[in-house]
């Protein structure tokens, strides 16, 4: 099984409109970070985390036209606003593309994008709706779901697994709760949100990742949803052994 981050950065992306680079240094391509979403995939089998206002970018620089299933975490518009451009995802497939959601967010996609779920006079529906239930399978991949703390709303964290190997990914939460705990103990790859260094109401510190690792004991982790304070060569030598930033593009095989 193959993790493949499309992208590793915040809402706001790195750098901000106007050039901002923070403390990101511009000279280190690691540093430059498109919107999250995350490509599994296994035995030609591929399932795609969240439809990023990056998506079309993602999808050219990772080479891949057609995918298996889209899972979206929630429905904060730097996960979902790219949502159109499975259009293109359509007419590679030949027919609509499978799109997962727990209920809420389904009803909001369904809303606020109606013409990509039921088309319009001349242009089909490209996605079908499907509630994210707790556990289900895709292809050769078990997939298992739990609803993650997010400020005042939620978002659905995963857990993919195929031939004796799990990838845990955990994109904008604020707490770990006793559900998640269960999910990701002992996963092989944890993909998980960091976003900055100073306290935020909806999203984890480094500091508080770091500590759930040592608790969660994951093989390998890996740190994503991160701004412009987040430099890449500065995370790789304060982060302990086992911890290491994440980077557009970055693929990992477990």
């Amino acid at each position: 099984m193959k993790a493949h981050i499309l992208g590793s950065g915040t809402s706001s992306g790195v750098p901000r409109i106007g050039n901002d680079w923070g403390a990101c240094d511009p000279a280190e391509p690691r540093n430059r970070r498109s919107r999250a979403s995350l490509l599994v995939e296994h035995q030609g089998v591929r399932v795609l985390v969240d439809t990023s206002p990056d998506m079309r970018e993602q999808l050219l620089s990772a080479d891949v036209a057609a995918v298996d299933a889209v899972i979206w975490t929630h429905d904060h518009a730097d996960h979902c606003h790219g949502i159109d451009d499975l259009r293109q995802v359509y007419h590679a497939l030949g027919h609509p593309v499978r799109g997962m959601a727990r209920p809420a967010t389904l009803t909001t996609l369904e809303t606020r994008f109606a013409y990509a779920f039921r088309g319009r006079p001349g242009y089909p529906p490209t996605i079908t709706a499907e509630p994210l239930t707790d556990r289900f399978t895709i292809g050769g991949i078990d997939i298992a779901v739990v609803d993650q703390p997010h400020g005042n709303t939620s978002s659905a964290g995963l857990r993919f697994e195929a031939g004796g190997k799990s990838i845990g990914y955990a994109t904008d939460f604020h707490d770990l709760t006793a559900e998640m705990r269960t999910l990701y103990t002992g996963v092989d790859l944890w993909i998980v949100d960091a976003l900055r260094r100073a306290p935020h109401p909806s999203h984890p510190t480094v500091d508080a990742v770091v500590g759930w690792v040592d608790e969660l004991r994951p093989g390998r982790a890996v740190l994503i949803h991160m701004d412009q304070s987040m430099d890449y060569r500065s995370l790789c030598a304060e982060l302990p052994d086992g911890i290491e930033p994440g980077f557009d593009g970055m693929e990992i095989a477990v």
